[in-house]
């Protein structure tokens, strides 16, 4: 296969041979895949970098310290993807750089004639080697439908249907198995098959015929509770991304359509690059050291500061102004005995993400500090001047000139996302299968944001009320029937009512929402593009309390952004915009539907007085996939059952 900056690999697509019972219920085995010579997703990348001489890195130590947390020790770098720009039009730099993948799910349709079958009997081109997106599989001779045949072919599509568990583990679905009810076809051992759609009564969904016998069944048996009886009782622990099957997993398989939302849930932490403090900037220089010099180097000169001065010089550390002690601090940092695991999971399991906004929300609350910031961490914050008819409430404005933001990646879960990265740690999807990653894959963008703070008293004294409301219960007992009904065994070792945000969340997530909407009309950016950022809790030992949003927009381009957002924290500008996105939530085109929609026994949806017209944003720019929203919070709208709640800005719009 021709190479690409998106390279496929083709692995074994053998199928197990091991049958349902005749209602479907037995295990399939692992297949010929179960070798486990195919590359993963991270030490993919290892022979690209190799060939360059320094192998890029991010250094961040309050992000890397959470990855370690979470992943184990050894984890001592945040990489960037192999990507490199050409310096010319004919220069052939960064040509060997490029992303591995892998064609995924191995079973395709014809959309000439339905034949379905495994990837070896299509034929595939790329005409252009360095867009992936062009490739393309086709079915080669086709004979079409009715006889009116294709001779150079038809394009082939990928099966739509999927094997996964709460695992995260993902296989094909056995079509032939399944046409012929566990038993093999009586008329060919390896049978075609042919997959119809029929929207016609109750033929609803896609129906698999096999060739050889005429045996024919639909897909719509597999849905729901009943159709997961008839689906493999155990899962083959297949995971795609690695090549590999990883079994003994105990979880039950269920039926997922390729492209459903809930098939793939990164796990994800990230940060916003703030000024360093002492101790970490030589946390710092103790993670470059570590990644660039390697632990054995470093123990082996560990004694000998000036050497290590210099290995550190030839390796484009920079160590000018440092003086010995401080290697020699940064030196005892890398060679000290890792914490022992059951103190790593007892911190572990004690963390909290509001960990990584805390330091961000303390520096936000220091301007003195802005004309005295270092922009070398590519931060630039100006306070802002209220407007005079700005409500109260809004305490302050910042303008974020410049950012940074800094997103490191996990691993992953499906069919169910997980609140904290921390719940269960076997549903969390690796990134490698040989060994415990020494590295995670990071981004870092550069961009522009606006920050408001609300009046915290206000705030605090607006939430003890609403606690006490009805409608406040409701939301209440609705996340704890949410809670109990997810696919995974989250619901089952965590006490849901610890993981619902309070009324102040609710608030400024709402507030938020309503300004991602108005911006986007003013800012030249799209609604898509802005992203929030909440810092909403209360007042506990080791932090204190904060109520306060951050909308920003970020890209992966060196230069950033164009400060079409920033411009927007002018006074009369931003007085404007939240008194225009006030009077735009106070009224819905769903009202009074939307208005008064309170969650009721057994309904579980985790939102009030909102939906797509009002209030929900893309998925690119809501935090919490559109959940714990309510415009009643924000405003004085009527409550279907009990008395109007206290909106926290009142009438403010009318």
């Amino acid at each position: 296969m021709p190479r690409s900056r998106t390279r496929h690999a083709h692995s074994s697509n053998a199928t197990s041979r091991s049958t349902f019972s005749s209602a479907g219920s037995s295990a399939i085995g692992p297949g010929s895949e179960q070798s486990r010579s195919s590359p993963d997703t991270t030490t993919s990348w290892e022979p690209i970098w190799k060939r360059r001489e320094v192998v890029p890195t991010i250094l961040e130590p309050r992000l890397l310290n959470v990855v370690r947390l979470h992943l184990g020790p050894q984890v001592d770098a945040l990489r960037p993807f192999p990507w490199q720009p050409k310096k010319g039009a004919m220069s052939t730099e960064g040509s060997d750089l490029g992303l591995p993948a892998r064609v995924f799910p191995q079973w395709f349709r014809c959309t000439g004639c339905d034949y379905l079958g495994p990837l070896t009997r299509f034929t595939y081109t790329n005409t252009h080697p360095f867009r992936p997106d062009l490739a393309q599989f086709t079915h080669k001779p086709c004979p079409g439908r009715g006889g009116r045949g294709r001779r150079e072919g038809s394009p082939a599509v990928p099966a739509q249907h999927l094997l996964t568990c709460t695992n995260g583990h993902l296989d094909e679905f056995p079509y032939t198995l399944w046409v012929h009810r566990g038993q093999r076809c009586p008329n060919a051992e390896n049978p075609d098959l042919k997959m119809r759609d029929a929207n016609v009564g109750k033929s609803v969904g896609s129906t698999i015929i096999c060739q050889s016998c005429s045996a024919t069944r639909g897909m719509a048996e597999a849905q729901g509770a009943k159709g997961r009886l008839k689906l493999p009782q155990t899962c083959r622990g297949r995971h795609p991304h690695l090549g590999a099957f990883f079994p003994g997993c105990k979880a039950r398989p269920a039926l997922i359509m390729m492209g459903a939302s809930n098939l793939w849930f990164p796990s994800t932490q990230s940060i916003i690059v703030m000024p360093r403090s002492d101790a970490e900037q030589k946390e710092a220089l103790a993670d470059h050291l570590r990644v660039e010099l390697g632990i054995d180097q470093i123990r082996q000169f560990a004694d000998q500061i000036p050497v290590i001065r210099a290995l550190a010089g030839a390796r484009n550390i920079d160590v000018t102004g440092l003086t010995d002690d401080d290697i020699a601090i940064a030196v005892a940092d890398v060679l000290a005995p890792p914490e022992s695991e059951e103190d790593r999971e007892e911190r572990r399991a004690n963390w909290d993400p509001i960990e990584l906004l805390i330091p961000e929300w303390r520096y936000l609350q220091k301007p003195a500090l802005f004309p005295e910031q270092q922009n070398n961490t590519g931060l630039m914050v100006t306070e802002m001047q209220r407007g005079t008819e700005l409500h109260p409430r809004v305490k302050r404005v910042v303008g974020v000139n410049r950012m940074k933001r800094v997103n490191a990646v996990l691993g992953f879960t499906r069919l169910d996302e997980m609140d904290r990265v921390n719940d269960v740690a076997s549903r969390l999807v690796d990134l490698t299968r040989i060994g415990k990653p020494t590295w995670v894959p990071a981004t870092e963008d550069r961009g522009e944001g606006i920050f408001l703070q609300l009046d915290l008293d206000a705030v605090s004294q607006w939430e003890r009320h609403i606690e006490t409301t009805p409608l406040w219960n409701s939301h209440l007992e609705a996340h704890r029937r949410n809670f109990a009904r997810r696919f995974s065994e989250t619901a089952a070792t965590i006490n849901p009512d610890t993981r619902l945000p309070g009324p102040r969340y609710w608030l400024v997530h709402t507030l938020s929402h309503i300004l991602i909407r108005e911006m986007a009309m003013y800012s030249g950016y799209g609604a898509a593009s802005l992203t929030e950022r909440i810092y909403a809790w209360r007042d506990e030992p080791g932090r204190e309390a904060a109520a306060g949003l951050l909308i920003c927009t970020t890209a992966s381009d060196s230069e950033g952004t164009l400060g079409g957002l920033v411009a927007l924290s002018e006074p009369e500008q931003l007085q404007g915009i939240v008194l225009s996105a006030v009077r735009r939530a106070w009224r819905c085109s769903s009202d009074p539907v939307c208005a008064q929609r309170t969650p009721s026994d057994p309904e579980d949806f985790l939102h009030g007085a909102a939906c797509h017209t009002c209030c929900f944003a893309s998925e690119t720019s809501c935090e919490k996939a559109n959940r714990f929203l309510d415009r009643r919070f924000l405003l004085d709208l009527p409550t279907a059952n009990g008395p109007t709640v206290p909106g926290f800005f009142g009438n403010y719009g009318l």
